[in-house]
């Protein structure tokens, strides 16, 4: 397996810088890491490979230094994942967002870093961070070619039925606001890997995937395109999540501010002191909520009722939108580890054609595969997320057309 392109995946944040390695194609990671607390006094670096685990408390001044230090790690005598870093042959970025310029994925060039920075905007936290990491690993590795992979991307297919928003038209002509959609790689991952699992095709196949965990969306996907998602201008819309309010009457954030809460103290109140963690008083950790249920605890019961509620009501709006729909996929953290959180959502629907197996269910727990009825109109699956993995194709898929093409005829050939 010494063939092929290895392809180097960083997720830049704005204290952060999260990597992993891949050889591809053949979709082997060969190693992964991050660097915490950067520009802090104390920052963490730490990095896991088959030869072992770097790990050591530094002082990260700022991102650059970071990259710089990645470098060293990558390659370290001992523990390293790469023998030299001339090995890298590709750079992909995660891009949190693309605004309504970027449907796909893209080589970076300036004017990609350019409509990066327009959209700074839309995203103030993350795009600022992600342009960083790309000039980071421009000046890091130089003449290496990079990708960018935008969360938005995916749900740019959507129709204007299910972005727009029903405010008056000037705030989407003079200000963009409309329904953006998050977590799109992790969407398109576990929908592309369940057309291997089905072995179906895409052009007739429907999927609702829900992404579970702290942050939570879920889509719809006809004939392999988002038609629609619950995250909306912001990934603060939608479901109920771990610090997130999601959905609720815009109204309440005026009578609050008549009593005295800023603006400053409802942002930080609906994005960070809500949701699972608000509504309980005890967690944002679904493990610490089913332990409180155990007990009793009726804060815990609600919060974990409200959270499958309001996932069972999305599902029932786009399984009306799909008309049909073949698998109902489950992933991120809660969707793919929770098991009792998947038999409260799936237990009132039933009467849409979604039957779970709740003895296999529990027994498959966190194990990728079908957990539904063999009888049942609509498949159940349980898919563990990849998003680095689907950057990684993207990088190479983009950059190497001529070796996808020459394997793809060499599988063909073998079949």
């Amino acid at each position: 397996m010494s063939d092929g392109k290895k392809v180097l995946v960083l997720n830049c944040g704005s204290s952060s810088l999260k990597y992993e390695v891949f050889l591809m194609p053949h979709r082997k990671s060969l190693g992964r890491g991050s660097i915490e607390r950067i520009g802090e006094a104390k920052g963490i670096l730490s990095q896991t490979s088959p030869k072992g685990q770097v790990k050591s408390e530094e002082v990260f001044q700022d991102h650059g230094q970071a990259m710089l230090r990645v470098g060293q790690a990558l390659v370290d005598p001992k523990l390293g994942i790469l023998e030299k870093i001339t090995e890298i042959s590709a750079v992909g970025h995660r891009i949190v967002h693309g605004g309504e310029k970027f449907a796909s994925s893209i080589q970076i060039d300036k004017a990609v870093k350019d409509a990066i920075e327009q959209n700074i905007e839309l995203a103030p936290l993350h795009n600022p961070a992600n342009l960083v990491g790309i000039n980071e690993a421009e000046r890091f590795l130089p003449g290496v070619p990079q990708v960018a992979v935008f969360d938005t991307a995916f749900h740019q297919t959507m129709p204007p039925a299910a972005y727009l928003y029903g405010l008056p038209r000037e705030l989407y002509d003079k200000y963009r606001i409309r329904r953006y959609g998050f977590h799109g790689t992790s969407h398109r991952y576990v929908a592309s890997r369940a057309l291997e699992i089905l072995k179906r095709n895409p052009d007739n196949t429907n999927f609702i995937t829900c992404h579970l965990g702290n942050g939570a969306s879920i889509t719809a996907i006809e004939a392999g395109k988002s038609i629609d998602t619950s995250m909306g201008f912001t990934p603060l819309e939608g479901l109920m999540m771990g610090t997130r309010s999601g959905d609720f009457d815009p109204a309440i954030l005026g009578f609050l501010e008549e009593r005295g809460y800023s603006a400053k103290d409802l942002s930080n109140m609906v994005n960070k002191k809500s949701g699972l963690l608000g509504l309980s008083g005890i967690s944002n950790d679904l493990r610490d909520l089913e332990a409180a249920v155990d007990k009793g605890v009726n804060n815990a019961i609600e919060a974990l009722d409200v959270y499958a509620h309001r996932v069972r009501q999305y599902i029932g709006a786009y399984a009306a939108e799909l008309v049909k729909v073949d698998a109902l996929i489950f992933t991120g953290g809660i969707g793919q580890h929770g098991t009792r959180m998947r038999e409260r959502i799936c237990h009132k629907l039933e009467n849409i054609g979604i039957m779970m197996d709740y003895e296999k269910n529990a027994q498959d727990g966190s194990n990728e595969g079908v957990v539904s009825q063999p009888f049942s109109p609509t498949t159940i699956l349980v898919i563990p997320t990849n998003e680095e993995l689907q950057i990684a194709l993207d990088a190479f898929e983009l950059l190497f057309p001529q070796e996808v093409r020459d394997r793809r005829r060499s599988s063909d050939v073998n079949l």
